[in-house]
């Protein structure tokens, strides 16, 4: 029989793993496959660790990895990757926001295609509701944004919720870089994929790891990943601009043989100052955060660290 890995991240989850494997033993029986868990704790401050090893106990299937210190979940689900063997692979979140209730369905429908035909079986969210209107806003601008910008498409609402075969998942281990965008990457490796969508779900139990501000950075680190079209974007302004000054100094020279030379005013003058080295400085952050990749790519650092693994 087929074995089915399920990669689950885990940070303060406490209140949610025993919710979320019951959900699972649930629908078990739906899948012709032994299923193992395999939850990775990115660092955890409460009794995460504790919870897993007491589940260990219990069921055999239960695979666990503590890290060091908090990586970030690109780290956990990495490890989670690595560490499973199975025929398929799925990562999903522990607070059910990812319900294993769908996971017959993406078995079928992976199990069912002809060989070659369908790799993997994504998620997407049909709807957000119960975030608030802002974050739903900001969360569609980057899904426009990035798709404009990049030759790697990211589907809007798309969640790291998926069912691989293993030739794929192996394929994203192979992607070996320390800044990484999982759902980009799930993009760039190619292989044939099927969207199924679904309305949002809110947690069984804790609150989202997730603020704005990790989202917002979370969202600057895919375009990084994914386009250099910011770079071309200041290198088109810094053209435009040179080519305004030019017209600018034209004029002022035949102002000043037509109509003399009258003192200008210094509040204009101020702020095209002000404008001026905004812009500058404004491209000088853009190259600034491509050279901080790089520098951490070049580095060679560890993508996390095992403190304890069963």
């Amino acid at each position: 029989m087929s074995v089915l890995s399920l990669v689950i991240p885990c940070c303060n989850e406490e209140k949610t793993i025993d919710i979320f494997y019951d959900e699972v033993l649930k629908i078990q029986d739906r899948i012709s496959a032994d299923i193992e868990f395999c939850f990775v704790d990115d660092g955890s401050s409460d009794g995460t660790p504790a919870i897993l090893k007491a589940l260990r106990q219990k069921d055999t299937r239960v695979h666990y990895i503590i890290f060091s210190r908090n990586f970030g979940k690109e780290a956990a689900l990495l490890a989670g990757l690595e560490m499973v063997k199975g025929d398929y692979v799925a990562t999903m979140d522990v607070d059910l926001q990812d319900p294993p209730a769908l996971l017959p369905e993406m078995w079928r429908i992976i199990t069912e295609a002809r060989v070659g035909e369908c790799d993997c079986v994504a998620t997407r969210r049909r709807t957000r509701t119960g975030e608030p209107p802002f974050r739903t806003f900001f969360a569609k601008l980057f899904y426009k944004i990035i798709n404009r910008i990049s030759a790697t498409e990211i589907v809007d609402g798309a969640r790291d919720f998926r069912l691989m075969t293993r030739q794929m998942a192996d394929a994203v281990i192979n992607d070996r870089e320390y800044n990484r965008f999982s759902k980009g990457i799930f993009s760039w490796v190619g292989f044939k994929t099927h969207w199924l969508a679904y309305d949002n779900v809110a947690r069984s139990a804790g609150q989202s790891k997730w603020s704005f501000i990790k989202l917002f950075r979370y969202s600057v680190e895919g375009i990084l990943a994914y386009s250099t079209m910011p770079l071309y974007l200041t290198s088109y302004l810094g053209i435009l601009m040179c080519l305004a000054s030019f017209l600018a100094l034209f004029f002022v020279v035949l102002r000043a043989f037509y109509f003399g030379d009258p003192v200008a005013g210094w509040p204009s003058m101020v702020s095209i100052m002000v404008f001026l080295n905004g812009l500058v400085l404004l491209s000088l952050g853009i190259i600034g955060l491509y050279l901080s990749k790089i520098y951490m790519e070049t580095k060679k650092r560890q993508i996390y660290v095992i403190k304890e693994r069963v």
